[in-house]
This record gives structure tokens, C-alpha cells and sequence, in this order.
């Protein structure tokens, strides 16, 4: 078994939120076995911006969605979507 590169798009709850500390927590709540890869911002529309997140997860059953339920545990998160995953 491998990694998996999996691109997650967050949306937070409102265009306030401060995306530099959404960062943070996101960072804090991933499990030890997950490794952080990487931010981007998104603009999306009206001055709300997505935070896309890259994590590595091993490839296995379940993949990404204990990653998913913890960011979207979160009081600033809206939602989290994945956008995109590949084996690396």
C-alpha cells in the first residue's frame, strides 16, 4: 500500500473568518498519520475565499473521510469537499 495526495477544498462559514488561523486549527486537528502537504486560498465570490488543503493519507479503506469529519468539526468551517486524489 501507498500515499495518496488528496486536495480538499474548505469553506468557511462566512467571510470573516480569518483563513491564516483556519490554517492553524486545521493543522492541530489532523491525525498524526496524515501529513500536511500544503495551503492555497481560492477566491471564490463577494469576498469569500476557499481554503484548499493537500494531505497525504495512507491508501486504504475509509481514505480521506476521518480527515474530512475532523475538519468539518471545526466551528469555522462550512463545508470540505475533495476535489481531487491521486496516488502518489
Amino acid at each position: 500500500m501507498g500515499d495518496v495526495a488528496a486536495k480538499l477544498r474548505i469553506m468557511p462559514k462566512d467571510v470573516e473568518i480569518d483563513l491564516e488561523q483556519l490554517k492553524e486549527k486545521i493543522s492541530m486537528v489532523l491525525p498524526e498519520n496524515v501529513k500536511l502537504h500544503g495551503f492555497s486560498i481560492e477566491p471564490i465570490a463577494f469576498g469569500l475565499s476557499a481554503l484548499n488543503v493537500v494531505v497525504l493519507v495512507a491508501d486504504a479503506e475509509g481514505g480521506t473521510e476521518e480527515v474530512e469529519q475532523l475538519i468539518e468539526g471545526l466551528d469555522d468551517v462550512e463545508s470540505v469537499s475533495v476535489v481531487e486524489v491521486g496516488r502518489i
